[in-house]
């Protein structure tokens, strides 16, 4: 997986897997003072052992430990594969992975957030490059890989974002509003966009994340305001809220799975309370 970074696999997920291996080693250690084990031994109790070490030694929450007994599986499906094991131990076990409220800013906060003007230039920036990804989806290695080149003119005529997702290296094509737009126009002549051809002056995510909080507190936001929040926002107050169906919002999201995407539509309640004033017209008017 090292060997095939940015060629298949994202430095984020080897990094997961790494984390997965370290567990596996405390739970042998832990449970059966081992360095190691014969792969054949590993059976139902060895993954819901695995499981209980998770969330009790390691205090992981549910969907954190879910993820790495996920993991954990697709090591055992290439020993299945390559005929290393006979027996599923997974045959009889069941991840149950709680869907988490995703947060988003409605759109009363995200137009507060524009109007604001900040003391120093520097919050200025970091607002402007964070409503960019609000108004786009673009989440934080995506906006920091981004060049004026992926900037072209669409089929419609229009600019659009022609880019692929860091984390997945999927296609991602998103049409850009006018707020985007203008955005991408104020950092033109920026000094760190014209020496290195990136659309916009991105920091490091720390600083960004350090200047982030900041923000948050001088809007009256109080959640904190993260890159997640900012793709969250366009899905849910910039696109689906507005009517943009949820296939086309999962294709600029660069969702493979359209289950991904159908979990930012079950928290919008406005549709739900328009679409239900509708239908109180409709029985009123028969």
């Amino acid at each position: 997986m090292a060997a095939l970074i940015g060629n298949g696999y994202a430095s984020g997920t080897l990094t997961c897997f790494e984390t997965t291996l370290k567990h596996t080693q405390g739970l042998l250690a832990w449970k059966y003072q081992l360095s190691d084990i014969d792969i054949k031994k590993i059976d139902h109790d060895f993954i819901t052992s695995y499981e209980f070490y998770l969330r009790s030694e390691k205090k992981c929450g549910n969907n954190s430990a879910v993820k790495y007994i996920k993991n954990f599986k697709k090591i055992i499906r290439v020993c299945l594969a390559s005929g290393w094991v006979t027996h599923d131990p997974f045959v009889n076990y069941k991840e149950n992975m709680k869907i988490v409220d995703r947060v988003f800013l409605n759109k009363e906060k995200l137009q507060a957030m524009a109007d604001k003007t900040f003391s120093t230039q520097r919050l200025n920036q970091v607002r402007d490059i964070f409503l960019f990804s609000c108004f786009t989806g673009l989440a934080y290695a995506n906006v920091y890989k981004l060049k004026r080149t992926e900037i072209i003119q669409g089929i419609d005529g229009e600019m659009w974002i022609y880019t692929k997702r860091k984390k997945t290296d999927t296609p991602s094509h998103i049409p850009l509003l006018p707020s985007a737009l203008s955005l991408l126009n104020k950092y033109t002549d920026h000094p760190a966009c014209s020496n290195s051809g990136k659309a916009l002056p991105v920091s490091t995510n720390q600083k960004m994340n350090a200047y982030l909080k900041e923000i948050a507190d001088v809007c009256g936001i109080n959640k904190e305001l993260t890159y997640h929040i900012a793709c969250h926002t366009f899905a849910t107050t910039v696109t689906l809220s507005n009517g943009v169906p949820i296939e086309t919002v999962s294709k600029m999201l660069g969702h493979s799975n359209i289950k991904t995407t159908q979990h930012y539509a079950k928290i919008l309640d406005l549709k739900v309370s328009q679409y239900m004033a509708l239908l109180r017209k409709k029985f009123a008017n028969d």
